[in-house]
């Protein structure tokens, strides 16, 4: 038997991933082991569920290949400098267990991280024989998540994106020079230059299965996809005095540049016999929030990065969701005909939200939207009726400025009550 048991190992590696929030199977391609071909699936959630102790979801099989590095990140909890209890698995292992799980359909997905040990071509070459072992000699079909890790060769991150739904590189830290005080081993540069190499891949691997065959009977092979669901990123956040905008700014030139499918934000934990450069306390869970939901308003609602943080402004407001600030900021804007609005306007309503929009957008080209309408589509009225014009219904002239005042003085209410509890 192995100098440490399997459970105990599982126990340890396991919870040291909890800190890695890039956990999501959402646009991996739909393969199932459905006929007795292969085994395991992507489809549904594609990965199961567990909570960390902030009450945050996160997905399983996560787990680490080993806690040990030989990196001494100040924030990191599994740091060189860290005396914490050091475990290891073998690439057999993770395979066995990632298929024993599944055999007992606890999981749907594998997400593989690490710590470094030797050297980062030696880590990063086990969590490529591992995805391999598992879709060549297995045929495994579900959904698999690697870190990697910026050091690494660029052919051993081309040979990853062959086995995995998803690649991340962390850049960990949203400015250079946090990065150089807290983590001197790591460079911003070279991260960069890995996530360029990925970007690359991927659109060179897209670009090819463009291509169509020539008119024949004989049809030309797709070429095999690279990384489906595309690479990710992490940024923590509260470990510097980095900004909310600056944050935010970051991550628009990185879904710019790199054409990112996500970006995780994670709020900073303290860890024990922390370094006195890091902050004492964690920032509120409140900040990670708006931080997701002005990441989405970026992506997906047409907002720019100064219309939602200024520089005036570089801080999201806790107790108010970012559209909604917007909005009170902007009350030249409103009030909007939902019936006559365009689709990029209507988004820009606190209340509604893109399925919503384009509910609304189909059903107006053949009768006049109303009040119990939205209501029939589940919206918050009382949150968007004084932002909108129906044919049954019209704002107050001073609607958003009450509006206001109630949503403050709730957020100044709660912060109180926030603070008896510290």
């Amino acid at each position: 038997m192995r100098s440490m048991e399997l459970l105990t190992k599982l126990e340890i590696l396991a919870d040291a991933a909890k800190y890695d929030a890039s956990c999501a199977s959402s646009g991996a391609a739909r393969r199932s082991s459905i006929g007795g071909k292969g085994i395991g699936s992507t489809e549904g959630m594609g990965i199961c569920h567990s909570y960390t102790p902030d009450g945050r979801c996160v997905s399983l099989l996560k787990i680490l290949l080993t806690n040990a590095c030989i990196y001494d990140c100040a924030y990191c909890i599994n740091r060189l400098s860290s005396n914490v209890q050091r475990a290891r698995f073998s690439v057999g292992e993770v395979v066995k267990l990632t298929l024993d799980f599944y055999a007992r359909n606890y999981i749907e997905g594998l997400f593989l991280s690490s710590g470094i040990v030797r050297s980062p071509d030696h880590t990063m070459g086990e969590l490529v024989e591992i995805a391999r072992r598992l879709r060549t000699e297995h045929d495994f079909r579900g959904y698999i998540h690697l870190k990697t890790i910026p050091d690494a060769a660029p052919e051993l991150l081309a040979q990853a994106g062959r086995y995995a739904d998803r690649l991340s590189v962390n850049v960990e830290l949203p400015k250079t020079e946090s990065l150089q005080n807290l983590a001197p081993e790591k460079d911003a540069q070279t991260i960069k230059v890995a996530m360029g190499q990925l970007r690359t891949h991927i659109d060179e691997t897209k670009d090819a299965r463009r291509v169509r065959a020539p008119t024949s009977l004989v049809k030309k092979p797709a070429a095999p996809p690279f990384v489906a669901t595309g690479q990710s990123t992490q940024l923590i956040v509260g470990a510097d005095d980095a900004d909310d905008r600056q944050i935010i700014d970051l991550a628009a030139h990185l879904y710019g540049s790199y054409r990112l499918s996500r970006i995780y934000y994670s709020a900073f934990s303290p860890i024990p016999d922390a370094s006195k450069r890091l902050p004492l306390s964690a920032p509120p869970l409140q900040r990670e929030s708006r931080l997701y939901q002005t990441d989405w308003l970026l992506r997906h609602y047409g907002f720019s990065v100064d219309e939602l943080l200024p520089p005036e402004h570089p801080h999201l407001a806790l107790e108010i969701d970012p559209k909604l600030a917007w909005a009170f900021a902007h009350p030249e804007f409103f009030p909007v005909d939902v019936n006559r609005a365009p689709r990029e306007v209507l988004l820009r309503v606190p209340g509604f939200g893109r399925r919503t929009v384009d509910r609304i957008v189909r059903a107006r080209r053949f009768r006049a939207i109303r009040s119990d309408d939205l209501k029939r589509l589940g919206v918050p009225t009382a949150k968007v009726l004084p932002f909108v014009v129906l044919p049954d219904s019209r704002p107050r002239n001073d609607a958003v400025v009450s509006m206001k005042s109630a949503t403050t003085a709730r957020g100044l209410s709660n912060k109180r009550q926030l603070e008896l509890h510290v």
